[in-house]
């Protein structure tokens, strides 16, 4: 019986980066001047970064290679031809519009399917049912002067105990949310995969399916948030019944049976350093597809391109296969893992190993902290002081406040570990646990936080802060 808790990387390492660790000293004067928020910290003052894996992995070399095919052609480009093309053998999905990154295809939807749903089902007070927005998708949705509700499963909140798919719809809530809102109000559901503010957690095929049997009841479009979507299909791979012996592939093309549109970060499983993907099943919308390419133009850039260079697109369609890898797969996963167990076993407190992150639980760490002075950012204040590690709050701080400007309440306060895909080995994660073993030693002396400055929406990527004393 094989006892090994981590896979050795399935790649050689040709092309390094160097990086530094800063004095205490001057990582203590980073932090101050950045306001108390790790986004304003300068990358040269940080020595392990772990904010977010969102276009900051390696590139293989067939990605690299693909690149240099690119047609930089403003319209028609060959490129284009190629990702479309791709994305049919893929998802099984007939139109394609590419976005420089997930929030140019959130900008574009999520207007498009209020009007339409104005249109034809007198809409009045829009509201969107996720299991759970992520921020860029919650703040589009504010913007919009809609409504975000999440429905996910209650075994979630419990960051001690384990579940397989933590990023499950409620189905029960999901019906009762429909029944509250008028459906003629809900103008999308959006199934989140895997589910990031969860912990990265998975989603199960038969919760995907009776999802949609239920917008379908109702005659509301669902919306895949498939940023994850590789790491979730090999999580169904690993854990549902019924799954082992299919392959990631085939595993993906029935999971997006279930939606009829798709919104990418591709930055994320399709391993590209930018770009994104809004794609619609076939003509049911195509009068949504339409509407959208129309937006694309004024936000995005010509449909053919969206923002994107050919060179970008080429590399798209390749990394949408090869972050279906299923070693890569099993080794990004065993990462994270790893971490995970060295982690608790050192007592701190986790939730349950998912997909691209390690998601500490700050509220049970720093149960000195409330809720609403950020314990998960007060935490990764002090974890880059001590360790030069940057992470990010996911919690009260990232949730903001609702359209009456209400702080929104945090059902967990996590501190999320993001793995840059390829990029870090397992002596790095030793150094984060050694990290996280002398913060343990200081965290009843770490202190909550105010905050001096926040914008309207989105207001974790530029808020500033001071302790409270």
């Amino acid at each position: 019986m094989s006892h090994v808790k981590h896979l050795p990387e399935p790649f050689r390492i040709r092309v390094v980066e160097p990086i530094a660790l800063k004095t205490l000293e001057e990582r203590q004067h980073a932090i101050k001047a950045s306001g108390l928020n790790p986004f304003a910290l300068k990358s040269e003052d940080v020595f392990i970064d772990l904010l977010t894996d969102s276009g900051t992995g390696a590139i293989t070399n067939t990605m690299q290679a693909a690149g240099m095919l690119g047609d930089e052609a403003y319209a028609g480009s060959k490129s284009y031809y190629k990702l479309s093309k791709a994305v049919k053998d893929i998802f099984d999905f007939e139109h394609t519009i590419p976005t420089h990154q997930g929030r140019g295809a959130e900008q574009i939807i999520i207007p498009t399917l209020i009007e339409k749903r104005r249109r034809e089902r007198g809409l009045s007070n829009p509201v969107s049912i996720s299991n759970w927005h992520f921020d860029t998708t919650q703040g589009h949705t504010q913007i919009n002067g809609a409504k975000a509700v999440n429905v996910v499963v209650e075994e979630c909140m419990d960051t001690a105990a384990y579940h397989p798919f933590k990023g499950n719809f409620d189905i029960a809530k999901l019906e009762a949310a429909i029944q509250t809102y008028g459906p003629e109000n809900v103008y999308t559901i959006i199934s989140t995969i895997t589910n990031n503010s969860a912990g990265g957690q998975p989603v199960s095929m038969a919760n995907l399916k009776a999802v949609y049997e239920v917008a379908q009841r109702y005659d509301i479009p669902v919306i895949m948030d498939s940023a994850r979507f590789c790491e979730n299909a090999y999580f169904i791979q690993q854990r549902e019944p019924g799954y082992q012996d299919k392959t990631i592939a085939e595993i993906i093309k029935e999971m997006y049976q279930y939606a009829d549109m798709l919104a990418m970060s591709a930055k994320k499983d399709a391993l590209v350093r930018i770009g994104g993907l809004l794609c619609v099943k076939d003509d049911n919308y195509l009068d949504v597809f339409t509407e959208c390419r129309s937006r694309c133009v004024a936000m995005e850039g010509f449909p053919t391109y969206g923002g994107m260079s050919g060179q970008a697109i080429e590399e798209l369609a390749q990394g949408l296969y090869e972050g279906q890898n299923k070693d890569y797969l099993a080794y990004r996963t065993s990462q994270v893992a790893y971490l995970t167990e060295q982690l608790e076993a050192a007592g701190v407190p986790c939730q349950t190993a998912g997909g691209h992150a390690v998601f500490v639980d700050a509220g049970r760490m720093l149960p000195h902290i409330p809720g609403e002075q950020f314990p998960a950012h007060a935490l990764a204040c002090k974890l880059y002081e001590l360790g030069g590690i940057r992470a990010v709050e996911i919690g009260s701080l990232l949730l903001g406040r609702d359209n009456e400007g209400n702080q929104i309440p945090a059902p967990m306060e996590l501190l999320r570990l993001t793995i840059p895909r390829m990029s870090y080995t397992q002596s790095h994660c030793d150094y984060i646990v050694d990290v996280f073993k002398d913060l343990l030693d200081v965290k009843d002396e770490i202190k909550g936080l105010r905050l001096t400055y926040e914008p309207p929406v989105l207001r974790h990527f530029t808020a500033t802060f001071e302790e409270v004393e």
